[in-house]
């Protein structure tokens, strides 16, 4: 996704400043359950991997209700000053974990990505580097990935396909967690249920400037996948949701409305049968066909969209102040 070359002197100010006064100017947040094996070679591979980084970094290591020895990993890897642990009471899922780590995260630029050793922390300096051109987020792109053909290829090419058609932005993997994000855009995105494949559409929503590059993929090495077939359907679910948050967040009344003129038209239809059998036969025959009734009901479900959209109207209205609704804007001198 093209963008202007832009270079944030703000931020750059703010990362100098940061790194004089021991903050970290970069935090990379890894979610993890149940990946105990995992735990110890992932902290030592993204330690290697930003040896050479110029800032200050911290490695936030979210354990999401793990019922194994993942914690007790962490625990011991937070001996270095540069771990922080943070432990969920309860399984709440990757999206929400990650969300818990970007919010206890203190860096200006922060990078997410599995905790189960796909994901290859020595692509975090290349994103962290493409994020100072000028990006808000920058997506990883697995193009070589190391996963089953029909449980995770297929579904997952089949998935990034539906969200490019109905979304409109053109990331190639958003399934993909290995990315660079501002700060200023995590303030401006929430995240819920499985809506961490959708942050790219969601940044879009918000005049974020996104790129995807391309990174490296392993397969599993420790640990089971938590990702199956049957997770599809929670995909499409969400993508429905994501489909009227981007399209019709400023105008609920709009995306009600249009939902609500195909029961109108079956309304109307129902209503011609009616009147057709009313003047073709007798009065008594004509009463008793479920014309009447259909049209009727198609004619609630209409009504109900439309007064579900006036709702949603009143509560934006409440919300209007918001400064989420206003896009970034960059000055060019």
């Amino acid at each position: 996704m093209d963008c202007p070359d832009l270079v944030n002197q703000t931020s750059v100010s703010s990362a100098s400043a940061k790194a004089n006064t021991g903050v970290p100017t970069l935090s990379v947040v890894a979610p993890l359950y149940n990946e105990a094996e995992n735990v110890r070679p992932l902290v030592e591979w993204i330690l290697q991997a930003l040896e050479s980084y110029v800032g200050t970094f911290e490695v936030i290591l979210v354990d999401d209700g793990s019922r194994d020895g993942t914690w007790n990993e962490v625990r011991a890897a937070a001996i270095d000053p540069r771990i922080r642990g943070l432990r969920l009471g309860a399984n709440v899922g990757q999206t929400a974990a990650m969300m818990a780590g970007f919010d206890n995260s203190r860096g200006e630029v922060i990078v997410s990505l599995d905790g189960d050793l796909q994901n290859d922390p020595r692509d975090i300096p290349a994103l962290v580097s493409k994020l100072s051109e000028g990006y808000d987020l920058v997506c990883g792109w697995r193009q070589s990935r190391k996963d089953k053909l029909l449980l995770r290829k297929v579904p997952s090419w089949l998935a990034n396909r539906l969200i490019r058609g109905l979304t409109g932005v053109p990331i190639t993997d958003n399934g993909c967690s290995l990315k660079a994000y501002r700060r200023d855009l995590l303030r401006r995105i929430s995240l819920y249920a499985e809506q961490h494949r959708f942050i790219p559409a969601l940044s879009a929503s918000v005049g974020a400037r996104i790129t995807e590059m391309p990174v490296r993929h392993h397969a599993r090495r420790f640990g089971e996948s938590k990702y199956g077939i049957s997770r599809t359907l929670k995909v499409l679910v969400d993508l429905i949701t994501l489909k009227m948050i981007t399209t019709f967040r400023s105008r609920p009344l709009l995306g009600f409305g249009l939902a609500a003129i195909p029961a109108l038209a079956v309304a109307l239809v129902f209503g011609g049968f009616w009147l057709f059998s009313l003047t073709h036969f007798g009065p008594e025959k004509a009463a008793a066909l479920i014309f009447p009734g259909a049209g009727l009901l198609a004619l609630e479900v209409a009504f109900y969209l439309f007064m579900l959209g006036l709702v949603a109207e009143v509560a934006l209205n409440s919300e209007r102040g918001d400064a989420t609704d206003i896009p970034n804007a960059w000055e060019v001198r």
